[in-house]
């Protein structure tokens, strides 16, 4: 059996014991095995462990599969040797029927081309943003417009018809004037609901660049695809940038949002820019009963006590405040930081936006309508020092 082959299929292995084996990790290991002594089982054994294995937990399990994999299948002793490295040719599916065309000329070359197919969407879906290069932001930006946004909802006023609920008097006389006072069916009203408003401030300081220059076209796609959606960039200074993301071509819009910025990747206030938001925004109907996101990574240069004083008025009238920290992601990360420590007590949600796959989950947590609010957050965050 080809190398390649059995690689894929001990990938295969252990993405259904469990393990979560990338595209690119099974890349790797391919490649890695035609560079070793494919006779020694230790080599095998740890070019495999250092490809495949992400997490310190997983290597138990990793084990386990080797040794059903490799060695009760005797495998080890019937891997071919290469006598050259095998080469690895990624695909363009926009390029496939020429490919098939080519098929015959690909047989007649005695050197073993094996073409592998990925999807483009599920390779930046795990990447970091900060890892994205211009032409991997280009094509992000496109993903995030299949992201599905909905406002979450708030009740109305104003009641609406239903099979159940209060006695309607006017519809159900109506009815009985219709059929000339015969008995007719009792008609019901029910509470309706209505779009909860929702408020998003991006950090576009320094720290924040390699994540706000992907996450403003989040912020684009919640703007743009949905009325009653604020945006503001935190800066040195507090800047509205909902007209200019309401532009529904992502290039244009993106344009006269960094132009009207004149801050970006400058400094951070966020206890000045969150004050100037609460007396000239927030506390005066912006943000009553709306969701409020603050995408930053919590580094401030003022005081820790005005970010808690500030976001202690926030959230006293806001219906859910959601805290965006793409630094959440990294392996060992603690909000250690005087003002992310400052704001966790008055957090309802504290989540990680460093990919897209992120954002995705992200946007289920915030744009769905029976979420509880979460409680743990804030119990742990008080017992966090602020100095």
């Amino acid at each position: 059996m080809r190398l390649l082959h059995k690689a894929v299929e001990f990938c295969d292995a252990l993405r259904q014991a469990g393990l979560h084996v990338s595209l690119t990790s099974t890349q790797i290991f391919a490649q890695s095995l035609g560079e070793i002594d494919l006779s020694s089982p230790r080599d095998i054994y740890w070019t495999s462990h250092a490809c495949l294995v992400k997490r310190p937990e997983d290597i138990a399990l990793f084990n386990q599969v080797f040794l059903s994999f490799w060695q009760a299948t005797n495998s080890l002793h019937t891997l071919p040797i290469p006598a050259t490295p095998i080469t690895l040719a990624l695909d363009d599916p926009e390029q496939l029927p020429e490919e098939h065309n080519n098929e015959n000329e690909q047989n007649n070359n005695p050197t073993e081309t094996v073409t592998l197919r990925y999807c483009a969407q599920e390779t930046l879906g795990e990447k970091n943003f900060a890892d994205y290069t211009d032409e991997e932001l280009v094509a992000s930006r496109i993903l995030m417009q299949s992201i599905k946004v909905i406002r979450p909802t708030r009740r109305s006023r104003r009641r609406v018809a239903g099979p159940k609920g209060a006695f309607d008097m006017r519809r159900t006389v109506q009815r009985t004037l219709r059929s000339v006072g015969e008995p007719a069916e009792i008609a019901r009203t029910k509470m309706g609901v209505r779009p909860r408003r929702l408020v998003m401030l991006l950090d576009v300081s320094g720290s924040m660049e390699p994540y706000a220059r992907a996450l403003i076209g989040f912020v684009h796609t919640c703007v743009a695809t949905r009325a009653g959606v604020e945006a503001f960039a935190l800066g040195t200074r507090l800047t509205r940038l909902t007209r200019e993301l309401s532009e529904r071509d992502p290039d244009k819009a993106l344009l006269a949002a960094t132009q009207s910025v004149h801050d970006w990747s400058g400094g951070t206030r966020l206890g000045d820019n969150l004050g100037r938001f609460n007396d000239h925004w927030g506390c005066r109907g912006m943000a009553r009963g709306a969701t409020v996101v603050i995408l930053s990574d919590g580094w401030d240069r003022g005081e820790p006590e005005q970010i808690a004083s500030q976001m202690q008025r926030l959230s006293k009238v806001a219906y859910r405040l959601v805290w965006v920290n793409p630094l959440k992601a990294s392996p060992g990360y603690a909000p250690l930081a005087q003002a992310m420590a400052a704001a966790l007590p008055f957090v309802d949600n504290f989540v990680a936006g460093h990919s897209l796959d992120a954002l995705r989950e992200l946007a289920e947590l915030v744009f769905e309508p029976q979420l509880v609010r979460e409680q743990v957050v804030r119990e742990q965050a008080m017992t966090l020092p602020l100095g």
